[in-house]
């Protein structure tokens, strides 16, 4: 048996998203998803929407309550901007949004849990998208400044981390290249047009940020994918690389490394989708700095060097790979047959450590999905028997464990999630919690695995078998 401690004062906790928790009761606007599915449920799993989900609006006291049950000492969800903007172009603030969010984080904050306050989580107001476009339009990424000055100024006291974007690129691949996002466009050039937009409305919070001189810090949190080939061919080498390029180093070197690939400007330029941007822009860009990453984690990225011809009308990064199922994989049998790998952990971290001056991080998500029916009935100890998660969370714990024996600078892991939340087209197909929802009463059901996570979030180690890290 073996102990694996974490560093003094490490961060325990989950992460979540506004949308996914809070409802959209007393919006003054709707976001492109409260739309979207009214609009087109079929859309969506059962048809379920985001009008009632978790009812955080009116739970927080209870579910803040039960965070501080199984240890969390820290807890990660975001302002929804069609919540608290009540006029976009000014910032000018919705007064209601703004006694629900000093009442959720004061909650946290008396019950010993650090609120970490993301601005954007995918929900584009409905109304900017349909006016401009989203953030295929320069003015939304002045908007958005507006949106996180206000926030700052309302809540930059008692906030200590910020982050601006979680994992900014999906936006750009579920709605303009692989159609699971709204607008459902599929256009490569429109697709890089939205990233550099992202990373620029960044840069200005970032601005905004550091103008108002407040305290605490303020970072962004990106899904980063380790990328493995097929075989150590050179073809399948150099597909991975372009993998890495287009799915990872697009974000991570401007915002960490403060450059952009000339590789990726390189690549777009031949396929005539490079973003308009000025100097200035670029400038902006590449000389904000973040405080801190987070990274997100689930499955691994396989690829081999592309064999069947590419056939799609518009530029995607697959123009440059396939996608490969590595046949003596391990793989969840409850979610879609998703590969496990925990060594992905160890990579991420002595990649950030090696190539990205070992920048402060924490894992800001990492989860193993089930189904209702996998999790199976409450047991007759009042305890939902989700032992499934425990022993593969542990396997990617040893390996982060031993990473930070090596110098990685992580501190702290956020699971995904708090309780069973809606997830998007997904709604609650997949379940993630600690705590199980039932979606008729709305009764909070604990589950093994955060029982498990509270002793280690209180103990700030674990104990299990295997090799000394």
């Amino acid at each position: 048996m073996t102990i694996f401690a974490f560093p003094e004062k490490f961060l325990w906790g989950a992460a979540a998203s506004g949308p996914q928790t809070e409802g959209t009761e007393g919006k003054p606007h709707r976001s492109i998803w409260d739309s979207w599915h009214a609009h087109q449920p079929e859309r969506f799993f059962a048809g379920i929407g985001p009008e009632k989900v978790c009812e955080t609006l009116h739970k927080y006291q209870e579910d803040v309550a039960l965070m501080k049950n199984i240890g969390f000492n820290s807890f990660r969800t975001s302002i929804q901007w069609s919540r608290l903007i009540e006029d976009f172009e000014t910032g000018k603030p919705n007064e209601e949004a703004v006694r629900f969010y000093n009442n959720y984080f004061d909650e946290m904050i008396s019950n010993g849990i650090e609120p970490m306050i993301n601005l954007y989580h995918f929900d584009m107001p409905e109304e900017l998208q349909q006016r401009y476009g989203g953030f295929e339009s320069k003015h939304v990424t002045e908007l958005f400044s507006r949106f996180a000055t206000t926030a700052f100024q309302l809540f930059g006291h008692k906030i200590k981390y910020w982050i601006t974007f979680n994992e900014p690129i999906v936006p750009v691949e579920g709605g303009y290249l692989y159609d699971f996002h709204y607008p459902c466009k599929k256009d490569g050039k429109l697709a890089a047009q939205v990233a550099f937009n992202i990373m620029l409305a960044h840069a200005k919070a970032i601005k905004c940020y550091r103008e108002l001189a407040l305290t605490g810090e303020i970072g962004v949190v990106l899904n980063l994918t380790p990328t493995y080939t097929r075989s150590d061919s050179a073809a399948d080498k150099k597909a991975a690389w372009y993998a890495d390029l287009l799915f990872n180093r697009s974000f991570l070197d401007p915002l960490v490394r403060h450059q952009f690939p000339q590789e990726l400007c390189e690549l777009l330029a031949t396929h005539h989708c490079l973003p308009e941007m000025s100097k200035d822009e670029v400038m902006l860009i590449t000389d904000s700095r973040v405080d801190f990453l987070g990274v997100n984690y689930y499955v691994p990225r396989r690829v081999k060097a592309r064999e069947a011809e590419y056939t799609l009308d518009y530029f995607t990064p697959e123009y440059y790979f396939e996608n490969y199922i590595d046949p003596n994989g391990r793989f969840n049998p409850y979610r879609d047959n998703n590969e496990i790998l925990p060594q992905a952990i160890y990579d991420i971290a002595t990649n950030i450590r090696d190539n990205y001056g070992n920048i402060k991080w924490y894992l800001a998500e990492i989860g193993i999905a089930m189904d209702l029916e996998s999790e199976g009935p409450v047991q007759p100890d009042g305890v939902i028997d989700d032992s499934f998660r425990i022993a593969l969370m542990e396997e990617h714990l040893i390996q982060l464990h031993r990473a930070i024996g090596d110098g990685a600078n992580c501190f702290g892991v956020h699971q995904w999630t708090f309780i069973d939340n809606w997830s998007w087209i997904n709604a609650f197909k997949r379940r993630y919690g600690f705590y199980r929802l039932d979606l008729t009463t709305g009764k909070r059901q604990i589950k093994r695995n955060g029982l498990w996570f509270k002793s280690l979030a209180e103990n700030n180690q674990f104990i299990c078998e295997g090799p000394q890290s």
